[in-house]
């Protein structure tokens, strides 16, 4: 049985869209969050500004995994983007962190998610590095759960 009293390890993790679980990743990026400050003083305050809260700002979500057959459904995801159907493209997506047992843990949740960019593996014939292809996800708000 897994000890569940230190932190998760980083090495296991997958995405899931509209709850279904669709691939595993050597890597995920997962976006900041920030909210904007904007400065306010009156004419009759005193001479220090007051900070106030303005927009929340979502960073891109990025994911990278090695090219397999089963990849092609993310790559159609942003072709759909491409041919202007982006409100049909938008998803509820979550990452996933699996413990070494493979149970689910923390997951980061994002909300009306489309990908932004697709990045094809670079290839090279005299090399023996796995083929790496990569996806940027925007979206319209995170949350972290478990």
């Amino acid at each position: 049985m897994p000890d569940r009293h230190g932190p998760y390890r980083n090495t296991r993790f997958l995405l899931e869209i509209d709850g279904i679980a669709i691939a595993g990743f050597s890597s995920c990026t997962l976006p900041e969050n920030s909210t904007e400050v904007t400065e306010y003083r009156e004419g009759t305050d005193p001479p220090t500004v007051r900070k106030l809260w303005s927009l929340n700002d979502y960073g891109t979500l990025t994911l990278e995994s090695g090219t397999t057959e089963d990849s092609i459904a993310l790559y159609e995801w942003r072709q759909s983007v491409e041919q202007g159907q982006v409100d049909d493209a938008r998803r509820n997506i979550a990452v996933v962190v699996l413990d070494e047992a493979g149970n689910s843990g923390p997951r980061w949740e994002f909300k009306r998610a489309w990908p932004t960019q697709y990045d094809a593996p670079d290839l090279d014939a005299t090399g023996n590095e796995v083929a790496i292809e990569a996806l940027e996800i925007a979206h319209e708000g995170m949350e972290r759960t478990v």
